[in-house]
């Protein structure tokens, strides 16, 4: 061991503890169990077992213990975004898609390209820039693996900049925030703005945060560390005190937490109203583009100086396969088109498919050398497709993996699909479009939103 320090030897790390142990002693207070002469028992920790605590001080570490619940903040609302509350329709547990037999398959296959007719397969390709990144970009320093994140940073923001979000007098949500490199190049974006806010919603603790790099003294950063399934926007201090319009970012949000995201943002906050009910929208024509946003803006009449409409949505989508029926926003289109739990379940584990064909040229990512961007989401999501490739379906013989992959994509596509028809029902204008190219990453598609004009309220004079 290294003088001075703990020397216990941690056999999962390889090496000796780094602590430093008290005078006199050989172990630090966490292996102090080792020292022959000790007399005081130390005891995993009730609230969390990868650490212990002396026995004899247990209440004194249960009242500072770092895994203690904390209070609540006060725009914590248990399962305000969650969704599905009829507990009969939440879905049994299914058998594995390798359990299924061959006709099975085949049915929901059919199943899926039935609801798939009419739908537009080939989405519009938007791969745009911005200025703000330009010097990143063109930075030797930054390698092939941060160069991939700025190229969608930056085409996210050309996309912002498109349906004119960036500008001031705007609040930006990011959603899955992680160390928040998307809010901070929004920042930069927008350097001779003012009125600026943004909101990092992340349910982690994170760490090589890019927080620090904000030296603009007139732009309001805040981290809001809860599950966007229990955040309710409107109990957010710093929105209820100045009630800017919102724009809802994110990149590579998770499977649920982009609906989760899309309540929070067009049910939770817009409504105003802490009775709402989240029952859908009633169906419409698709050619009545306001009916719902008619209905909505009577409903809020008497909140409508208070209530501003979402200003605009924009997420990068990704990890379908993690998308949850509970959660789920586009219940009702699925239904519509003769689909239920059942075959969403399915449909999402599918959805990985459309990646699987490209495992080889996705696996051999080069290391990041030099890079900004220490931890590698795109990598990051690729390997779990993987894992669920091995892991739930074996169906060589049955399907070559072009076909599986042209169902992967259905499946995508259609559970998208329903996000789009649940942003619509709800009066915006939504649109789904390639934003990079599949070679910078596999998951390259975007979700865009901004509200109809009849949603938004006419300028008070």
């Amino acid at each position: 061991p290294v003088p001075g320090r703990c020397a216990y030897f941690v056999a999962r790390k390889k090496r000796f503890c780094k602590m430093i142990p008290a005078p006199g002693r050989r172990f630090c207070g966490e292996h102090g169990q080792q020292e022959e002469e000790s007399d005081r028992k130390r005891i995993p920790c009730p609230l969390d077992p990868k650490h212990t605590v002396y026995e004899d001080q247990l209440q004194k570490h249960l009242k500072k213990c770092n895994s203690r619940e904390k209070p609540k903040p006060v725009y914590f609302v248990q399962d305000i975004n969650a969704g599905l509350k009829d507990v009969a329709e939440i879905p049994e547990k299914q058998v594995p898609i390798s359990s299924l037999s061959k006709e099975e398959l085949e049915n929901l296959i059919i199943k899926l390209k039935n609801a798939s007719n009419g739908l537009e397969l080939h989405l519009e390709e938007q791969i745009l820039s911005h200025q703000a990144l330009q010097e990143a970009l063109n930075d030797p320093k930054n390698g092939e693996s941060a160069f991939k994140h700025l190229k969608q940073q930056a085409s996210i923001l050309g996309n912002m900049e498109k349906l004119h979000l960036l500008g001031p007098g705007r609040c930006f949500v990011e959603f899955g925030a992680g160390r928040g490199k998307l809010s901070h190049w929004v920042d930069v974006a927008l350097q001779n703005v003012d009125n600026v806010q943004f909101l990092l919603v992340e349910r982690a603790t994170t760490r090589f945060k890019v927080d620090g790099k904000h030296k603009r003294r007139n732009s309001i950063f805040e981290r809001l560390q809860v599950d966007i399934q229990h955040l309710c926007l409107n109990k957010v201090p710093i929105l209820e005190k100045k009630k800017l319009p919102v724009v809802g970012i994110g990149k590579h949000l998770c499977g649920a937490a982009t609906d989760l995201a899309l309540r929070c943002l067009v049910e939770s906050y817009t409504t105003c109203s802490d009775g709402q009910s989240e029952e859908p929208a009633p169906k419409r024509s698709r050619n009545d583009k306001t009916e719902v946003a008619s209905n909505n803006s009577a409903d809020n009449e008497s909140n409508k100086d208070d209530c501003k409409p979402v200003a605009g949505i924009v997420i990068a989508l990704c990890c379908h396969h993690k998308c949850d029926w509970t959660h789920y926003v586009g219940r009702e289109f699925f239904k519509s088109v003769g689909l239920g739990p059942v075959e969403f379940h399915y449909f999402q584990r599918m959805s990985s498919w459309a990646t699987c064909g490209m495992r080889e040229t996705t696996t051999k990512a080069p290391t990041n050398e030099g890079s900004e961007d220490q931890t590698n989401d795109t990598e990051e999501h690729e390997r779990t497709f993987s894992k669920t490739e091995r892991g739930s379906d074996t169906l060589q013989g049955i399907l070559t993996v072009e076909e599986r992959k042209e169902i992967g994509c259905l499946c995508k596509l259609l559970i998208d699909r329903g996000r789009i028809e649940y942003l619509q029902q709800r009066g915006y204008k939504a649109a789904l479009q390639y934003y990079t190219e599949s070679a910078v990453s596999l998951e390259n598609v975007l979700l865009t939103a901004v509200p109809s004009p009849s949603l938004i309220p006419e300028p008070t004079t």
